[in-house]
């Protein structure tokens, strides 16, 4: 399984980019999708995860400011970010739990995405 993510970008305070991740492969089931982000000299964090029902949860920082989805049909998770401040500032990386045919689940990293926002 890969997990593709794209979208990031610099913006500037206050701005949005919308982050999308599809995963491919010979894929079964996909259970939870989420982003995190890793700023430099800092560990990575949970930003919002999304169970396959629609269920969220969201990092109490970007509440309010970010919203993630997800489409099933194309095995892809969105992040919907506004108002964005440049402690937003991060390599994002989109996650996803993937059954593969024949296989048992497993936890999944696509390779990150930069977003950069100026003050």
């Amino acid at each position: 399984v890969q997990l593709q993510a794209s979208g990031g970008g610099l913006v500037q305070a206050g701005g949005s980019l919308r982050l999308s991740c599809v995963a491919s492969g010979s894929i079964l089931r996909i259970g939870l999708m989420g982003w995190y982000r890793q700023a430099p000299g800092k560990q990575r964090e949970l930003v919002a995860v999304i169970i396959s029902g629609g269920s969220t949860n969201y990092a109490d920082s970007v509440k309010g400011r970010f919203t993630i989805s997800r489409d099933n049909a194309k095995n892809t998770v969105y992040l919907q970010m506004i108002s964005l401040k440049p402690e937003d500032t991060a390599v994002y990386y989109c996650n996803a739990v993937t059954t593969v045919y024949g296989g048992d689940p497993r936890n999944s990293w696509g390779e990150g995405t930069l977003v950069t926002v100026s003050s």
